[in-house]
């Protein structure tokens, strides 16, 4: 892409992923607006960096603040779209309001925020839209029916869009990492085992989207797939 303006949309940005991917988009000299519930952990002293305080599961909250946030910020070119959560439970655990809440974070807020994007891309013919979806989205397994139906979902909505707005000059990418050692897996009774082999950094997955934006605008990275070189889990006792 051709990095004259250089301003990306970064949601999930306080912690894991999207932080690290903050942190190298602020090195490289990005103006960075940040979507997050809660900012206090992740305030980098940097003149390029705006935070918007945002609860994704809310629709209406979510679409009203990326149109402000495009209003004044119109030079904005990329979306990383990575905000998500992990719930792992068989699918009678679940409440219908926790369901609902889970795929309006999941999936809906995705589909929504790209819905708001694409039309001010086009108006600036071009951009890029990155998704952080999940080997989740590739094999479903027991205990992750709602990860895997979000993330199948993005996968699907990611592979549609792309075909939809690549005439526009829009490249769309979805990225797919196994198991990253975030605070994701914080509450959840399992996490990545302890060897380095064990787990993707998230600096690692940050790498990979800068190498996306890097990349010729003649040249579209659909899908790329990560994984550990061991995938090892650990349960907490």
């Amino acid at each position: 892409m051709n990095l004259t303006d250089k301003c990306a949309v970064v949601t999930g940005s306080s912690s894991g992923i999207g932080r690290a991917v903050c942190e190298l988009l602020l090195k490289a000299d990005y103006k960075v607006l940040g979507i997050a519930r809660d900012h206090s952990k992740f305030t980098p002293n940097d003149t390029n960096y705006f935070p918007f305080e945002v609860d994704l599961k809310n629709q209406n909250e979510t679409t009203n603040v990326a149109k402000a946030l495009l209003k004044a910020h119109p030079e904005a070119n990329i979306l990383i779209s990575n905000a998500g959560e992990g719930r792992f439970n068989p699918i009678e655990n679940f409440s219908t309001s926790q369901i609902k809440d889970f795929l309006d974070l999941n999936l809906i807020s995705h589909i929504l925020l790209s819905q708001i994007f694409v039309r001010h891309l086009k108006a600036r013919s071009g951009g890029n839209i990155i998704f952080l979806g999940s080997e989740a989205g590739l094999t479903g397994k027991r205990k992750a029916t709602l990860y895997s139906t979000a993330k199948f979902g993005l996968r699907g909505f990611s592979q549609a869009l792309s075909d939809e707005v690549r005439a526009s000059n829009i490249r769309v990418s979805l990225i797919n990492p196994g198991l990253v050692r975030t605070p994701f897996f914080n509450g959840l009774g399992f996490r990545p085992g302890d060897e380095k082999t064990h787990a993707i950094e998230a600096e690692d997955v940050a790498e990979v989207i800068m190498t996306v934006l890097s990349s010729r605008s003649q040249t579209i990275l659909d899908e790329i797939n990560m994984s550990p070189a061991k995938n090892v889990i650990k349960f907490d006792s």
